[in-house]
């Protein structure tokens, strides 16, 4: 217990200045690196349609991954396929020109790049033989 007559005791804590001063230094630390960043492209049809191509293009085995080596996954280059197969339906009418041509000449080369893919006779892709033209 406490004396009744002894004066309380403020004990001061310093250490709480430095963590608010560590983290300012943090967070302008963090505001400089996202500066440095690449800025994004606005979001748009095209990007879309292109983001989706080149997942197919790399499930395909078109374009290799991180390591070098081009990993083929027909399974899953499918499905990106026809996910732009549902876009094109679902957005039918839609469109204007352009991104229709678009949608329409990507699903075309994708097609046509799937069943070069699909055929276990042809040679595996290479980056310098492939003539597909992203958007």
């Amino acid at each position: 217990m406490t004396d009744p007559n002894e004066e309380p005791k403020i004990i001061v804590d310093d250490d709480w200045k430095e963590q608010v001063q560590k983290e300012k230094t943090d967070a302008a630390a963090d505001e400089e690196t996202d500066q440095s960043l690449p800025e994004l492209p606005p979001a748009s049809f095209s990007i879309l349609v292109s983001t989706l191509s080149t997942q197919a293009l790399a499930s395909m085995g078109y374009i290799p991954d991180p390591s070098g080596q081009p990993m083929t996954n027909l399974p899953m280059a499918k499905h990106f396929v026809d996910t732009l197969a549902v876009l094109e339906e679902k957005t039918k009418g839609n469109l204007d020109d352009e991104e229709s041509s678009l949608l329409t000449e990507t699903l075309h080369q994708l097609r046509m790049a799937f069943v070069h893919a699909s055929n276990p006779t042809d040679p595996p892709p290479s980056q310098t033989d492939s003539t597909i033209e992203l958007p």
